[in-house]
């Protein structure tokens, strides 16, 4: 009973001091990183200061809620009798012989690290690192989680991010080649394709995802079935296929009706003699 009154009660004020401290920066650090960034991104879309407010907020946390228990046991450590001047020493000497045996897991603290200080990608970014693509739902100091586009979670090392690829990093572009046939006017299909995309931009439903509206940028190859012409434009981060999908079906329509043909592969076959203009050649 003596115990309990006297280290036992210390030990439950500890702890409870601990989780107190815990919450506090749970609810205050999210407020902190808010304020910073948004001072620091004044030109930036408020999603994008979302994005980068939630990655800091959430390793912050992890970090506060580690050091926290680190000092709770230390100072708990002494009321069971434990020296701790004894026990740090060990653990030096303990620490650096680990650090030499996991050597991949510092390089993954290390990466983790530097890609969370560089800002290379956020939670809810789309990239492609260590050759798989997909949403970031959650990063650590010691890996980052991405879920791709048939719902699977990847847990990749970020000592494996050698080259990481942002697809939604402030802004995303439509890139798209559409395809017509040989003989086809140019001009007027340029005309067409450019006003099916000012008519989506102008589309409620989609204008706000626009940053700038997509146009032709030239006849970019005259291929084996018919000519491409490349559209670009600027969107909000991540709605680019979104919107290059929905253009693919407004343009469809639009050349049905204009009687523009999309041309595909196809073979000639010669049965009997031989054309005139093969002998020829």
């Amino acid at each position: 009973m003596d115990w309990f009154m006297n280290t036992g009660i210390r030990i439950i004020a500890i702890v409870a001091v601990a989780i107190i401290i815990f919450i506090i920066c749970r609810f205050t650090i999210p407020s902190i990183m808010r304020n910073m960034v948004s001072r620091r991104s004044i030109n930036k879309d408020k999603s994008e200061i979302q994005k980068r407010t939630d990655t800091l907020s959430s390793i912050l946390v992890k970090i506060a809620g580690i050091v926290i228990a680190i000092i709770a046991v230390i100072t708990i450590l002494p009321e069971f009798g434990v020296n701790i001047a004894t026990l740090i020493a060990g653990i030096g000497v303990g620490g650096l012989a680990i650090a030499f045996a996991a050597q991949n897991l510092v390089r993954d603290f290390i990466t983790g690290f530097f890609i969370i200080l560089e800002d290379q990608y956020r939670v809810q970014d789309v990239v492609s690192i260590a050759g798989i693509s997909g949403a970031v739902e959650d990063i650590g100091l010691r890996r980052t989680v991405l879920r791709d586009v048939s719902g699977n979670v990847h847990s990749i090392p970020n000592g494996k991010v050698e080259i990481s690829t942002n697809m939604s990093k402030d802004f995303s572009r439509v890139d798209l080649n559409v395809s017509v046939g040989y003989g086809e006017n140019l001009k007027q299909v340029i005309h067409i394709i450019n006003g099916v995309c000012q008519e989506m931009a102008a589309d409620p439903q989609w204008k706000e995802q626009f940053i700038s509206t997509p146009s032709v940028l030239r006849v970019d190859n005259l291929g084996d079935s018919g000519i491409e012409i490349k559209i670009l434009g600027d969107t909000k981060p991540a709605m680019q296929w979104a919107i290059m999908g929905e253009l693919r079906f407004r343009l469809k329509n639009a050349f049905d009706k204009e009687g523009i043909e999309i041309p595909w592969p196809r073979t000639k076959v010669y049965f009997g003699n031989t054309p005139d203009f093969i002998k020829q050649n």
